[in-house]
């Protein structure tokens, strides 16, 4: 099969995403087979970097094309932004940005629009001071409109929020206690590591200096460190598995949860449930690089009656509920485009749906620990709440960070920090 030029790839990819509602975590994998293996780290910042600056970059499209480019032609226009993302953000010269643009036209079968593609860029580099001048004369959010008007409604630090969200995210890893401490891993790690003060981690956390691939982490193979971000790892620690228990991780996959349980208590009888098999197979292949064993299956949440046996009951719940993940953008920035405001009632529905149903399969002082991904207080304070409100069997319990006791968290992505995560525990009061 012959290989396509990145630039080319990029644009369809981002095409997929704007105008079908496709994510890049699976367009990303997908665009493996399509390009040369030197040029997927390009195509991927280029993906994620029109996602993450898209509404700059539409601006200046806007000043300098006549009539928007629709239906067939929104691929020339994907293939725009493509070049003005090398343009301004990429040590790419600018001759070798225009030209392999350009060049991209051949592939996409777009001849007709070669002239008005180099037409459009170099316009762009002789003027580029004077347009972006007008682009850039008021601060941008570079977040969709309903979005910033819920966090403006929620947060007074709202604009901390969405700078954050633009930034690109810092590697963090979970070192599997069962084999180093944090501190010896790092000794391993060298200069790779950014020994971790950052006050809201883990113990097991670090912080890498540089994203890397995973074959540079020492004993990677071997089970010695997870990729998982600094407050993601704290569902564990907070759930405290203890050996023999009976737990359920509820939305499992990829299995960040699932081995960290494990890791903590090696003979807990963990069961990992998810509803797409697709995603399992990361859940499997987890659980063998860590040499651990889980009871994997594939079900949904919210009908637990479909895969679990009548009477079947846990002593510990964690639930890291489907939500928006607005708390993740910054790792997932084409969230941002792929999310709408009416996702979020349809959420908040689902979300309730899962808690209801799983309550009822947690054993009498039983805990279950409610997370998300997301910053919106309707999936996490206000979902709690209203829990609460119905169910006078459930306690709210206090959760300690370093020293820091309260009974709902809610973190915000923060710069060489953690992601946006929201945590509750609740316990099951035994019958009097």
């Amino acid at each position: 099969m012959k290989k396509l030029s990145p630039r080319a790839v990029s644009a369809q990819i981002l095409l997929q995403v704007f105008d079908q509602g496709k994510s890049l975590s699976t367009l990303i994998p997908e665009a493996q087979s399509q390009v040369e293996a030197r040029d997927l780290p390009l195509v991927q910042e280029i993906a994620f970097g029109v996602c993450r600056v898209l509404p700059r970059l539409e601006r200046i499209i806007s000043l300098l094309v006549e009539k928007p480019l629709k239906g067939k032609t929104r691929l020339v226009h994907c293939l725009l932004l493509v070049g003005l993302y090398q343009l301004l953000y990429l040590r790419v010269p600018a001759h070798a940005a225009v030209g392999e643009t350009v060049n991209a036209i051949k592939p996409l079968k777009l001849d007709s629009f070669r002239a008005l593609t180099n037409g459009v860029l170099r316009h762009f580099l002789r003027e580029q001071e004077s347009i972006l001048a007008k682009v850039d004369q008021h601060w941008q959010t570079l977040h969709p409109e309903w979005l910033v008007n819920q966090l403006k409604k929620a947060y007074p630090n709202w604009r901390e929020i969405m700078e954050a969200n633009n930034q690109k995210p810092p590697m963090w890893i979970r070192v599997n206690s069962q084999h180093s401490t944090a501190e010896d891993y790092a000794k391993l790690l060298g200069d790779l590591v950014k020994i971790c003060d950052y006050p809201t981690a883990c113990k097991e956390a670090l912080r890498l200096e540089k994203a890397v691939s995973v074959a540079q982490l020492p004993h990677f193979d071997e089970g010695w460190a997870t990729v998982q971000d600094c407050h993601a790892q704290w569902s564990a620690s907070l759930l405290d598995p203890q050996n023999n228990e009976t737990i359920l991780d509820a939305c499992a996959a990829p299995g960040g949860k699932t081995t960290h349980l494990l890791e903590l208590a090696p003979n807990a009888k963990v069961t990992a449930l998810d509803i797409e098999e697709s995603r399992l197979k990361r859940v499997r292949e987890n659980l063998q690089r860590l040499g651990q064993t889980a009871k994997v299956v594939c079900g949904d949440a919210s009908q637990p009656e479909q895969w679990l046996a009548s009477g079947e009951m846990f002593d510990k719940i964690l639930l890291d509920a489907p939500c928006s993940a607005t708390g993740v953008i910054r790792r997932h920035p084409d969230i941002k485009w792929l999310r709408k405001e009416t996702d979020i009632a349809e959420l908040v529905a689902l979300q309730s749906k899962i808690l209801n149903a799983l309550w009822q399969r947690l054993k009498p002082n039983g805990t279950l620990l409610y997370a998300t991904c997301s910053v919106l207080p309707a999936e996490n304070r206000e979902q709690i709440e209203n829990f609460l409100a119905s169910h006078s069997d459930a306690e709210l319990v206090p959760m300690d960070f370093h020293g820091e006791s309260c009974i709902m968290k809610q973190f915000f992505p923060s710069e060489n920090g953690g992601d946006g995560f929201f945590y509750a525990k609740l316990v099951k009061r035994g019958s009097e």
